[in-house]
């Protein structure tokens, strides 16, 4: 199962400042000498983590893959087209949101996605829907060519009692398994943390999982290469 770090409350922690420290490029650079996968940034409309010239910087200098997180307008489906990283996660996006806080409609707002999709597989892109764990969306991702889905795994890491949990992870199980047979590339992400992630070990079919602000957290306290490599160490 691969890993990558999400590195926007890096840029978080710039930006407080309005100044260039810390710098999520020198960020991005640490995590894959310390082994990561891949880098995930979002770049927002209100550029409120990374900005344009940080997805470019990275775009120039890291080795792995570039996940970028990303509505699906028309202004932000443009500068991913010039860009070209190798993996756009289209997600929902809501100005007054402190984080992404669910998976995108794909069956309400399927005609615009497609579109979206074609624009991107037209610069050579692959794109992943952040969805939640539903087999009506999955089929929905499916049907307009997405070629991975993103489960959002915050109702699991949010729930309050150990049988929500498991529920929760039970249609992710489902979900999973479901995706895989339409043959769709499954990640999942949001919430993970260092207590709650040992569990996904027993869902090997998923290809990648997507962590930051755990992580991020972490590193306050022991360093980001230390803790990248804790979270390297429960995941595998």
């Amino acid at each position: 199962m691969r890993f990558s770090l999400n590195i926007d409350h890096i840029a978080t922690l710039r930006n407080a400042r309005g100044e260039g420290q810390p710098d999520p490029i020198t960020a991005a650079l640490i995590a894959e000498q310390a082994g990561v996968d891949g880098i995930v940034v979002h770049l927002r409309e209100d550029r409120r983590h990374v900005n344009e010239r940080d997805v470019r910087l990275l775009r120039e200098l890291i080795t792995t893959k570039l996940d970028l997180e990303m509505a699906a307008t028309e202004e932000i489906i443009k500068i991913a087209c010039d860009i070209g990283p190798e993996l756009s996660t289209i997600v929902p996006e809501h100005r007054q949101e402190l984080t992404t806080e669910g998976g995108i409609n794909v069956i309400d707002d399927i005609s615009h996605l497609k579109d979206a999709i074609k624009d991107l597989h037209g610069a050579d892109i692959l794109v992943s829907l952040f969805i939640e764990p539903s087999i009506d969306q999955i089929d929905a991702a499916a049907e307009i060519e997405a070629d991975f889905i993103e489960l959002h795994t915050g109702v699991f890491a949010n729930a309050v009692t150990e049988e929500e949990q498991f529920d929760e992870l039970d249609k992710i199980r489902a979900s999973v398994k479901h995706g895989k047979k339409l043959g769709l590339g499954i990640n999942a992400g949001h919430g993970l943390d260092y207590k709650n992630i040992k569990i996904f070990r027993e869902v090997p079919d998923i290809d990648e999982l997507s962590i930051g602000h755990a992580v991020i957290s972490r590193a306050v306290f022991v360093g980001l290469k230390e803790a990248i490599q804790e979270m390297m160490r429960l995941i595998r």
